[in-house]
């Protein structure tokens, strides 16, 4: 399988405003367990040890961490009350959640071209992005 190089002057020719939002998106997304957070918050598993059980082998310490990331990119809100904290998915959040399902969408039908070739990398996730 030959993959297209881009020329040198490929990134020259790229509007950089389009460049900046595809790093942006990257780097919301970046990390082992992101999509996984979102996804379970998409179904309204939102409070902290539902989403950690939820979530096979992610460790309280590493959804406390990626929770406040996707605090701080403004994709979760955390809210207080006398007794219980939860979180819930901000309008951009449930936005790139649609993102998400349309990068499903292509990475399983990209999965069937490629498998017909046998040259298939898998990666097992164990939960499901759909309410």
């Amino acid at each position: 399988m030959t993959l297209h190089q881009p020329s040198s002057t490929y990134t020259e020719q790229c509007d950089p405003e389009m460049l900046l939002a595809i790093k942006d998106t990257i780097h919301v997304l970046q990390g082992k367990w992101k999509i996984m957070i979102i996804g379970v918050l998409f179904k309204d598993i939102n409070r902290f040890n539902e989403m950690a059980r939820s979530i096979p082998k992610i460790t309280p310490r590493m959804l406390s961490r990626e929770l406040k990331e996707l605090e701080l990119n403004a994709i979760v809100t955390r809210t207080e009350t006398e007794d219980l904290i939860s979180y819930q998915l901000t309008p951009s959040g449930q936005e790139l959640f649609a993102v998400i399902q349309q990068m499903i969408k292509w990475g399983m039908q990209h999965r069937q071209k490629v498998m017909k070739n046998g040259v298939v990398k898998t990666i097992d996730v164990k939960i499901q992005l759909e309410k």
